[in-house]
């Protein structure tokens, strides 16, 4: 008889949270590998290709690149509100005490980058794209994060959920009032009423997600149509749709599971592939030492860790808040590391700061990219190098 194979380890690596890392990853190696072929030219046409419909009165025909980035990523930050609100009902940030370091520590993380890149580029036209490095990619971090395993405490994996989780609102909010334009007030209005709907479904207690989904199918079409970006529909639908803090799983508790999977191993990969097909030109290593590409670097590498570090510091010798159990400032630092790994979220800041500009785009986004893998990279250096400083203490300690 043959011997059964044991499919217990594949299905642990698929449910670990280093997986949607890994995919991400080799998505965007095949993305760039793509730009610099001969593929490079066939792969753009057909993200050009325009998908739906138009009529008198509706417009939904647009090229597969914004289907993407305007579509797909509305799901994407769906998600993300789900996460945030789950946390604020249940988690990490349900009670001030819980919330308030993740806070102040994103915080920092948010306003240092942001000063940086805006010193070095002000006055410049490169100056918009000071969100870029304010951003933290939660898969590609936790991700990291994860591949330590026990080498870290548990508590610092919470606290980077956490901080990214936090991170990514602040983004949200950033993408809203500064990166949209042209803004249609009625349209807004008819978002806002569609959302205030929800939120009386809410209060009604009901409980049937198509009742939010459907709604916020059309929340999504208005404030495309407002000027606000698209991706804030995600956000607003995901706020409106009930959770519970008990042990009972709520409709946002089962949306959330739902969505996991297509988000991780399907839209997040897409928008890898679609958005990091740079096409490698002479030249372009001169320009990581331009204000743009300098700008994105020093905020990811020096200004991300600093900003986490500083604020966290403050916050807890103001006796705010407490360290996270059994972490050390030198965690801290090597946390705010893999903070700068800002890959998804600072490539799409980047498509919203720069439109049409293709050439600053791409100088933007292989700084985000060399960025984010020097951040990658030192994090997990540092947090590896510190378990391997523990496990000698204990070995001299016995």
């Amino acid at each position: 008889m043959a011997k059964l194979i044991n499919l217990k380890p594949f299905r642990e690596f698929f449910q670990s949270g280093s997986v949607g890392g890994v995919i991400l990853i080799t998505c965007v190696l095949v993305s760039l590998f793509i730009a610099n072929t001969s593929f490079g030219i066939g792969f753009e046409k057909f993200l050009e290709t325009e998908l739906g419909f138009n009529t008198e009165s509706i417009h939904l025909k647009y090229p597969i690149l914004l289907w993407i980035n305007d579509g797909l990523m509305a799901i994407f930050f769906l998600m993300v509100g789900l996460e945030i609100k789950r946390e604020l009902v249940e988690g990490e940030l349900s009670s001030f005490k819980k919330a308030s370091l993740p806070i102040f520590a994103a915080l920092g993380g948010v306003i240092v980058p942001a000063t940086i890149y805006y010193l070095l580029n002000k006055g410049t036209e490169t100056a918009a794209g000071w969100g870029i490095p304010m951003a933290t990619d939660i898969a590609f971090a936790i991700a990291i994060i994860t591949m330590l395993g026990k080498k870290v405490p548990a508590s610092l994996k919470i606290f980077l959920a956490a901080l990214a989780i936090v991170d990514d609102l602040m983004a949200i909010l950033v993408i809203a009032v500064f990166y949209s334009s042209d803004l249609h007030y009625t349209y807004l209005l008819y978002a806002g009423g569609i959302f205030a709907f929800l939120l009386v479904l809410n209060k009604l207690g009901v409980k049937n997600l198509a009742a939010y989904i459907i709604p916020g199918i059309f929340i999504w079409y208005f404030v495309h149509h407002s000027g606000v970006h698209a991706t804030i529909a995600g956000v607003l639908t995901a706020f409106a749709i009930p959770t519970n803090p008990v042990a009972r799983e709520s409709p946002l508790e089962k949306l959330e599971h739902i969505l996991v999977n297509p988000v991780n191993f399907i839209i997040m990969p897409m928008f890898a592939l679609a958005n990091t097909n740079i096409r490698f030109e002479s030249g372009m290593i001169d320009g990581l030492t331009t204000t743009l590409g300098m700008g994105i670097i020093l905020g990811l590498v020096v200004g991300k860790p600093l900003g986490i570090s500083v604020l966290t510091w403050i916050a807890v010798k103001l006796g705010i808040c407490s360290m996270p159990t059994g972490a050390r400032w030198s965690h801290i630092i090597g946390v705010g590391m893999l903070g700068g790994i800002g890959f998804t979220m600072s490539v799409f800041i980047a498509l919203l700061s720069f439109p049409g500009l293709l050439l600053i785009l791409s100088e933007a986004k292989f700084s985000i990219l060399t960025g984010s893998v020097l951040s990658g990279i030192l994090g997990f250096m540092l947090l590896n190098a510190l378990s391997k400083r523990n496990v000698s203490h204990k070995e001299i300690d016995l």
